[in-house]
């Protein structure tokens, strides 16, 4: 009868085990799991707009569809994979993997363009790690990679990870 105890136990605890790795695993994402598509605006797009689509992911906490942002975007909306999400609520600059997605709209309610920030460790760390894009409302590539007038404009936020949308670094 202790035997049956002893592997109870065991069986126990092992499930335990799997559920708090499993609870660990959805509040933060492993970078391992990212299919990181590399430093390319072509295969960003594809990834992007892939299988898991960006226009599926969150919406910037605390941003709604649409919102006016500042010059030179019009209105906007700020779409987080779930990297950029985690970081966000956090409080913390992002993590390796994150990808923020501006679609960028005229006053009229045309898109107009597409701008992606991903965070990649090691690609410029002279400007946070960033790899710019910028997408026509089509998906052709405009600007893609350390994109100098991404970079001199953002860099007024470089305290804030170099994000404009809303002050999130604590």
């Amino acid at each position: 009868m202790k035997r049956g105890t002893v592997i109870l136990a065991a069986v126990m605890f092992v499930g335990l085990m799997a559920a708090a790795a499993y609870g660990i695993h959805k509040t933060i994402p492993a970078e391992s799991e990212v299919p990181l598509p590399g430093p390319y605006g072509d295969s960003l797009y594809s990834y992007i707009t892939g299988e898991d689509s960006y226009d599926q992911w969150s919406l910037w906490p605390g941003k709604g569809r649409r919102f006016k942002a500042r010059a030179p975007l019009n209105i906007v909306t700020t779409y987080v994979n779930e990297n950029a999400f985690y970081s966000i609520s956090l409080g913390k600059p992002m993590v390796n993997g994150s990808i923020v997605v501006t679609e960028n709209y005229d006053k009229s309610g045309k898109l107009g363009a597409i701008f992606v920030m991903y965070k990649i460790k090691g690609y410029n760390p002279s400007a946070g790690d960033w790899f710019w894009a910028q997408y026509s409302p089509e998906g052709k590539t405009v600007k893609a990679g350390k994109v100098l007038a991404c970079i001199d404009c953002h860099k007024a936020k470089s305290g804030n990870d170099y994000i404009f949308t809303a002050d999130f670094v604590k």
